[in-house]
């Protein structure tokens, strides 16, 4: 009887919205603070020209590039400490 109470305690899950949120907000948060610290001593132009010199690339698609290849980078370590922080009770139930 106990054993079902304990199971009956468990969070009811989020709606995907919420999920999603809690994944893309902090880390757009951190890409942007991330972003202005790099480029305020990096030039995006001096960065093109040590990596692609070829390539033609403004400095505000430079900054966003960089902007969005940090939010991504953010975001897939927010989404593996979510996976990480999932009540183990929703998935470690015993067979019947």
């Amino acid at each position: 009887m106990k054993l079902e109470a304990e199971r009956r305690f468990d969070h009811p899950p989020r709606p995907l919205v919420q999920r999603i949120g809690a994944i893309l907000w902090p880390s757009f948060f951190a890409a942007g603070v991330t972003t202005m610290v790099f480029f305020a001593f990096v030039d995006p132009l001096q960065l093109r020209d040590i990596t692609f010199p070829g390539l033609v690339l403004s400095r505000e698609a430079g900054y966003t590039l960089a902007f969005f290849l940090l939010w991504a980078a953010t975001a897939s370590s927010s989404l593996f400490t979510w996976i990480l922080l999932r009540p183990a009770s929703r998935y470690n139930q015993p067979l019947p």
